[in-house]
C-alpha cells in the first residue's frame, strides 16, 4: 500500500516567532538555537535545524480527535520553515535516522494498532499499518514526541 508522509502546517506557528520570552511562555512555548544536528527536527519542514538556526519549542494539539486517544506534546518548528513536501513513498532523513514509534488509528481517532521500527525499516512497517487503519502517527520514540502524519496515497 503507497503512503505519504505529511509535516504541520507552517501558518499557526509563524505569529511565535516575534514573541519575546514571556509572551511565548503564555503559549507554553520557549525558543531555542540548534547547537548540533541532528537534535531539533522541525515539524513543518521534516529536517533537522542546522546549527545557529532559531527554533520555538512549544506543545502542540496534534491529535485533535473526539476519542480517548486526543493527545499533544513538545514539537519543533524552525523559524522560516517551509512545509515540507514529499513524494508519495519518499521518508525524510530525519524519519531514517531514529527510532519511531507508529501509532495507527481508524476514522474515529481509536488506535488499531502500534509499532516500534528503526527509521530504516518504516516503508513496510506504515504499508503494514495502513492496511488497517486511516492514518498512522509517527512519534520519536524516544522522547515521545508527534514527527509526522502518514495517510495512504
Amino acid at each position: 500500500m503507497a503512503f505519504q508522509i505529511h509535516g504541520l502546517p507552517a501558518t499557526p506557528f509563524q505569529p511565535l516567532f516575534a514573541l519575546d520570552a514571556a509572551a511565548l511562555a503564555d503559549h507554553r512555548a520557549v525558543r531555542r538555537i540548534a547547537d548540533a544536528s541532528p537534535g531539533y527536527p522541525c515539524r513543518v519542514s521534516l529536517r533537522d535545524a542546522e546549527p545557529g538556526e532559531s527554533l520555538v519549542l512549544v506543545n502542540y494539539e496534534h491529535h485533535a480527535t473526539d476519542s480517548p486517544f486526543r493527545a499533544s506534546h513538545a514539537v519543533y518548528v524552525r523559524e522560516h520553515a517551509e512545509p515540507a513536501v514529499l513524494a508519495v513513498g519518499e521518508v525524510p532523513v530525519m524519519l531514517r535516522s531514529r527510532l519511531l514509534s507508529l501509532r495507527a488509528f481508524d476514522a474515529a481517532g481509536m488506535l488499531v494498532a502500534a509499532d516500534v521500527v528503526d527509521g530504516r525499516e518504516l516503508e513496510p512497517a506504515l504499508e503494514r499499518l495502513l492496511a488497517g487503519a486511516a492514518y498512522v502517527h509517527i512519534h520519536f520514540a524516544k522522547p515521545g514526541c508527534y514527527a509526522a502524519l502518514a495517510v495512504s496515497a
